[in-house]
């Protein structure tokens, strides 16, 4: 994949090892720190020039595993993948996903995935992370990045508020920057580290 990834011209590559909906896979991946970094140093002999993301969740030992993958040669991370989830419809008395077991994402795990990324930056000092989870407005792109967060994924929000949830985000971080003083997102990048 990643080899067709570059091929195509990709601008970066994110290896996720922590998919909670792919039977087998995804966490046990996650969980066996060994493997993790030798599928790093393998991507990234085919990614060229192309940064390498690893995706982290909650569930690993996500400080120890983000030491790991970056000293194998990872480029950043991404913090966090969705929060081990299930759900039940009441009416047919069966969990809503075929393969039962998933993840759960939105609004609901923003504390959870601002807390992974402030542990990691508080451990690791300034690496780039791209800060996920939540994100539904710019005053959770705000914590993401005073967390540590150098950049920030938006997913589940496009669902509910369309691609306007960009413009919201910017415009907000814009005015917030200019009430608050910040000449630059990178200034911002773990400042409630410096408080």
């Amino acid at each position: 994949v990643a080899k067709t990834g570059v091929k195509v011209g990709v601008d970066a590559l994110e290896l996720n090892i922590s998919c909670p909906h792919v039977k087998g896979m995804g966490l046990e991946i996650g969980d066996d720190i060994t493997l993790v970094k030798e599928i790093v140093r393998r991507v990234k002999t085919v990614a060229s020039e192309k940064p390498v993301f690893v995706k982290l969740s909650l569930h690993h030992r996500y400080v120890e595993l983000a030491e790991a993958v970056l000293s194998a040669g990872a480029d950043g991370l991404v913090a966090i993948n969705t929060v081990r989830g299930l759900a039940i419809d009441i009416y047919s008395k069966t969990p809503i996903l075929s393969n039962i077991r998933g993840g759960y994402s939105g609004p609901a795990i923003l504390p959870i995935a601002v807390r992974v990324v402030y542990d990691i930056y508080e451990a690791l000092g300034p690496v780039p992370i791209i800060g996920v989870g939540g994100v539904d407005s710019w005053k959770a792109a705000i914590e993401f990045i005073l967390a540590g967060a150098s950049a920030v994924g938006i997913g589940s929000a496009i669902a509910s508020k369309d691609l306007l949830i960009f413009k919201d985000v910017i415009d907000g971080l814009k005015q917030y920057m200019s009430n608050e003083g910040f000449n630059s997102v990178e200034e911002m990048v773990g400042y409630a580290h410096r408080v």
